[in-house]
């Protein structure tokens, strides 16, 4: 296993050696009829001395095994999670979602077929790394391997167990069959207590499996980088590791999602498209040839959406919320993801998160925002200059700074009167194209004789 083969099998019992075919599946005679065969691996091996099922020995023809099997496996709950039931041709994904679930899917059935080194899936909630996890695991189940699916705080939970005084199997037996299952499928790593006992564990448990090649499924929601830096390393170590970042919307009601995914109701501005958009009436000229310029970078952007823009401008009411909310109808109805929301409302809808029975979390929300395709922000500047708003808002937009994620933001105060770390990416023009509309606001256009 270490140098990256499958390790050579031998008998159970040489009573069967001279025979010419096996009398248990009629093939070459490698389990002497026994059905079980062993492993020729070093004793420090964790598949010496144990016994594995011939895999010339058919495993659905034996249905009391397979029964076994499943019981053990932990995948009971699961087992409408196969690679034929997983869905990626959804009304409401967009043609990049689809790629990135087929890619998704490709990836993790290869995976199931070969067994090759360990998988990881990253993806935010709901877009199907689990049924994709336990679809590997009901493969093998079929193939009549053992297979051991559970989610990480449940496997940190019955660790814990075993000190209980009436646990029926100690712990060094336990942790014993998770570090050692022949397919371990770990779901939701990330969500456990961030304990340095539980951290301490799930780091034995991984670099065990790491170092031994065992095959192991992993699924995620969290940000890698905020992983135990010892795990994240093995996650990391591409010879090993087939990692897939699904970017799609909830896989359980993607339409739904797509509809939570606007947070403002953009209906609301319907009528700002850039063929509503005044560049005539009621101007000076240098008036309506800023704003004749606003508008083509606007449509160039919206066409092609790279870095951000930004609209600037010291009036309300001068063009810039037009614009912006044009660029979101644009891709709106092109069925693109996009967000649109005001500055303060972002903030609300964050802070909605925390109240009972909120239908979304924080992480949930601020990770929809935050990983959103197309983001507009409108009015930034005008939310409450709390340290936890200016916090947010900061991390909001330095992560799609650092992921070069489109972004559309409007303001009305100058750049170097933001919070100083908003500024310094606003101002970085590698990333950033600031346009500023020297237009009087339009109730004082519409008063001009």
């Amino acid at each position: 296993m270490d140098s990256g083969k499958s390790p050579e099998t031998s008998k159970t019992s040489s009573s069967a050696e001279d025979s010419a075919t096996c009398a248990l599946c009629g093939g070459p005679p490698l389990c002497g009829g026994m059905g079980m065969i062993r492993y020729n691996v070093p004793v420090e091996h964790p598949y010496f001395g144990k016994l594995f099922r011939c895999p010339n020995y058919r495993a659905d023809v034996d249905n009391e095994r397979q029964q076994k099997l499943l019981r053990v496996s932990n995948l009971s709950a699961y087992a409408e999670k196969t690679f034929q039931s997983f869905r990626i041709n959804a009304d409401a994904l967009t043609s990049s979602e689809r790629e990135s679930l087929e890619h998704a899917y490709r990836v993790a059935f290869n995976y199931a077929e070969k067994l090759d080194g360990w998988l990881l899936l990253e993806g935010r909630f709901g877009t199907g790394k689990t049924h994709l996890a336990a679809a590997v695991g009901n493969l093998r189940l079929e193939r009549g391997d053992q297979v051991l699916f559970m989610t990480t705080p449940d496997l940190l939970d019955h660790l814990r167990s075993t000190y209980a005084p009436n646990s029926e199997a100690g712990y060094d037996e336990t942790f014993d069959r998770l570090r050692n299952a022949p397919l371990l499928i770990l779901d939701d790593l990330g969500a456990e207590n961030q304990s340095a006992w539980a951290l301490e564990k799930l780091f034995q448990l991984l670099n065990h499996r790491y170092a031994v090649h065992l095959p192991t499924v992993v699924t995620t929601n969290a940000d890698i980088d905020l992983l135990d830096g010892r795990i994240r390393s093995r996650l990391m170590d591409e010879t090993l590791v087939h990692r897939v970042r699904i970017k799609a919307p909830d896989y359980r009601s993607a339409l739904e999602n797509q509809r939570e995914k606007l947070l403002s109701n953009l209906s609301l501005y319907r009528e700002m498209a850039f063929e509503s958009f005044n560049t005539q009436k009621n101007l000076l000229p240098y008036e309506q040839t800023n704003l004749e310029n606003a508008l083509k970078a606007a449509v160039d952007y919206a066409k092609r959406p790279r870095g951000w823009l930004v609209l600037t401008g010291k009036y309300y009411a001068c063009g810039k919320t037009h614009l912006a909310a044009a660029i979101a109808n644009y891709h709106f109805k092109r069925r693109s993801p996009v967000i649109f929301v005001t500055a303060p409302d972002l903030l609300d809808y964050l802070r909605l998160t925390y109240t009972p029975g909120s239908p979304v979390t924080f992480d949930q929300r601020f990770q929809d925002m935050r990983e959103t395709p197309l983001l507009v922000i409108d009015d930034l500047g005008a939310e409450n200059p709390s340290r936890w708003a200016q916090e947010k808002l900061f991390q909001l937009l330095d992560y799609r700074y650092v992921a070069q994620l489109p972004t559309v933001i409007t303001t009305a105060k100058k750049i170097d009167e933001l919070d100083s770390r908003i500024a310094a990416r606003l101002l970085d023009e590698r990333r950033c194209t600031i346009f500023r509309i020297e237009a009087a606001d339009y109730p004082s256009r519409m008063k001009r004789k």
